[in-house]
């Protein structure tokens, strides 16, 4: 059937119509449903979301949306909070109606594209009516509410009256609402008395305000913002010039956190941004969540106060003024534990206390478990030497702890001079007590962490393939293998504290990976469970390998000549414990990596403005002690578990099987071993090899030094090497 212009004209009207009537009708009944203008003082009901323990008892936070404000007169709110909110919020404010238009669309288009409501396009009068009176869920009827309540208040108030309910209903924080609380808690000092950078502040804070706490993780992202507030209102012509330069230049100082009911702050805080993450800053602060976590409140205790007795003492003898802990149980990925500083609620009129804007020893809400990026020392050795594993070395085979120029540069001196300027040019590290101890099997190299061995192991397996092999591991940051070269098994990249212990997890469950969660459960207000856990697991290395690796960082005898005096706090009577050291260079980070089958646990130890510790507090001194104090406590509470045993490796090939005399000869790996096909044929022409020439005559070097080697049976002696090494 042809259909005419004119009859195709009257079908678009008729849908057109009912359309609009459809829209009107529906418009007409939310208005109904809506609160008036004389019921709009009358607050929703919220309810605070509660985060617990594992076990479902011990409340650990409870967040609550507008649990405290304080109303303050618009006439008391300085011009320059009214203006830095109206520039980042709603610059249009006293222009436009309650709605923008262009706002709308925009916020529409993206909702359509994502297939959800992602985007708010809401002006400072719909957010009054969205936060004060409507529910939480992004939802088209919560827009359209929002936008008829908005046209409402609008129409009853004036912009001002609209701006003075918006400031002082606002949140800023979890449990703060209103400028004044914002002022008071962040500043200590009422909003009257802000000047313009910290207007600034709290006018970045709205948009995202658990995101940006100056409590949280993301301060930086805060100031970010606050530069940002600044440009607008410089581009609206509300500051001048010499105004913006002088409260950009101004050091922001706030309040330090006054919650002591809070329990595990740190974790708590990270629980939280996930929340938010996830399902939005009104659910959180307003939506009566119940969070089950995973946290041991045991641990957690235990963990608090080894921390704060190991740093007091690393404080007083090697200037060492922070610390953080992670326990985590290897079969589930559940974290049980975190201490992110010594001491969250610390004052900042401490003489170590700092603000963002400063550098400083202690910082009492920065997170080094989850924010810090640190050097992780000899603690990345364990995955080089995995790598090694997969490709057919052995703990038995040796390697040349000898003096040694890994820099092929012809500025470079084939055979090193330690004495020497440093030239960036070359690479020729040295070990911790600077000595050299020749031969050297990979179980002595790894348990005394030797650093010259480390290095050709490095080279041997490849840097791309060590990084690959990280990364599967749980390290997040290690992404650039151009970035690091041969330093990196000796900490030349850096690292959180959270993913090494993600990372050393997946060894203390015989290669499998359990996603790293810090969340149980999660149900809504009427009791819907919108989330729970969910052992994620994956098999990232073959387990072979990864019992060489255990075999190894559990053999206390070997360990013993590098840990000296210090070997009592590594060992646990009736516990199979693996432990590896770090120490950064000159002394800046701690480590201590240790684990059962059934509880991995990381510590670092140093201070937040990567400066050194004194009196060479290296990992031994100044990490193993936390660590130790905390696993004493700890492995009774936990199943006590054995490492299983790696299969018996036989190799026939000179330096993969131990022996390193040959023919009445030594020579370096590179003489018997091709790189890409370490077990295949011995090389033709090892000269082939850019590292031949430097290693051969390192090696020859050393021997010349030493005849009497030649003497021996060449067979590496298990656990007998002097300590020379980097902790």
């Amino acid at each position: 059937m042809k259909i005419t212009r004119k009859r195709a004209l009257q079908i678009l009207g008729v849908v057109a119509a009912s359309g609009i009537i459809g829209l009107c009708l529906v418009v007409v009944y939310f208005a109904k449903t809506l609160p008036s203008i004389d019921e709009l003082s009358n607050q929703q009901i919220t309810q605070s979301t509660r985060i617990y323990d594992r076990t479902g008892t011990i409340l650990l936070y409870e967040i609550s949306n507008g649990a405290r404000r304080t109303v303050v007169p618009f006439n008391e709110i300085p011009q320059t909070v009214k203006d830095a909110t109206v520039a980042i919020e709603d610059s249009n404010f006293y222009n436009e109606p309650a709605y923008d238009w262009k706002g709308i669309v925009r916020a529409f288009l993206a909702d359509l594209l994502s297939g959800g409501i992602v985007q708010g396009g809401s002006t400072i009068t719909q957010q009054l009516a969205r936060t004060a009176f409507l529910t939480l869920h992004q939802t088209l009827t919560r827009k359209i509410k929002e936008l008829i309540l908005a046209i409402r208040l609008n129409d009853y108030y004036s912009k001002d009256q609209i701006l003075d309910m918006y400031l002082n209903e606002v949140t800023y924080g979890p449990n703060i609402a209103g400028v004044q609380e914002a002022s008071l808690d962040y500043f200590g000092v009422p909003v009257s008395q802000l000047n313009l950078a910290q207007s600034a502040i709290l006018a970045a804070l709205p948009q995202a305000p658990t995101y940006y706490s100056p409590w949280g993780d993301h301060v930086n992202d805060l100031l970010n913002r606050q530069k940002l507030v600044l440009q607008k209102m410089y581009q609206l012509g509300k500051i001048s010039q010499q105004q913006l330069n002088d409260a950009l230049a101004y050091k922001i100082v706030f309040q330090p956190q006054s919650i002591s009911s809070m329990k595990a702050p740190n974790f708590v805080m990270a629980v939280q941004n996930y929340l938010v993450q996830k399902y939005g800053e009104d659910m959180v602060d307003r939506g009566g969540l119940k969070v089950i976590t995973t946290l041991d409140w045991n641990l957690q205790q235990q963990a608090e106060q080894a921390v704060a007795t190991g740093v007091a003492r690393n404080q007083q003898l090697y200037q060492a003024y922070n610390g953080a802990l992670v326990a985590e149980d290897p079969q589930t990925g559940q974290v049980l534990a975190m201490v992110g500083s010594r001491n969250y609620f610390a004052t900042s009129s401490l003489p170590l206390g700092c603000t963002p804007s400063v550098n400083c020893k202690f910082d009492p809400n920065f997170n080094v478990a989850t924010q810090g990026l640190r050097q992780p020392g000899s603690s990345l050795k364990p995955f080089v030497y995995l790598t090694a594993f997969q490709m057919g070395y052995s703990p038995d085979t040796i390697l040349m702890d000898v003096p040694t120029e890994f820099s092929t540069s012809p500025a470079c001196p084939v055979i090193p001079d330690f004495s020497a300027p440093p030239n960036p040019k070359c690479f020729h590290p040295q070990n911790f007590e600077g000595d050299f101890v020749g031969p050297v099997s990979i179980r002595d190299a790894l348990a005394q962490s030797i650093n010259v061995p480390a290095v050709e192991m490095l080279y041997l397996v490849g840097e791309a393939h060590a990084i690959q092999n990280a990364a599967s591991f749980g390290f997040t940051t290690l992404n650039d293998p151009s970035q690091y070269g041969l330093s990196l098994v000796l900490g030349g990249g850096a690292v959180h504290l959270i993913d090494e212990v993600s990372a050393y997890s997946v060894l203390a469950a015989d290669g499998m990976k359990h996603a790293q969660s810090m969340i149980l459960q999660v149900q809504d207000l009427q009791g819907n469970i919108l989330e729970s856990y969910e052992d994620q697991a994956t098999r990232v290395a073959d387990t072979q390998s990864v019992r060489l690796v255990n075999d190894v960082l559990s053999d206390a005898a070997a360990r013993a000549p590098l840990m000296g005096a210090s070997q009592n706090l590594t060992v646990f009577p009736g516990y199979d414990v693996a432990l590896k050291t770090g120490t950064s260079n000159d002394y800046r980070d701690a480590w201590a990596m240790g684990y059962t089958p059934s509880l991995v646990v990381g510590v670092w130890a140093g201070n937040n403005d990567n400066s050194a510790m004194q009196k060479n507090g290296s990992s031994i001194l100044a990490a193993v002690p936390i660590w130790s104090a905390f696993m004493r406590q700890a492995l009774p509470e936990v199943q006590n578990e054995t490492f299983t045993q790696p299969d018996p490796v036989t190799e026939t090939k000179p330096m993969l099987d131990g022996q390193y005399l040959v023919n009445g000869q030594i020579h370096s790996d590179l003489y018997y071993i091709n790189k890409d096909d370490p077990t295949g044929p011995v090389p033709a022409d090892p000269a082939i090899d850019p590292q031949y020439k430097n290693w051969e005559a390192a090696t020859q070097a050393w021997v010349g030094q030493h005849p009497w080697i030649l003497q021996t049976q060449g067979v590496a002696a298990t656990s007998t090497t002097a300590a020379s090494s980097t902790p």
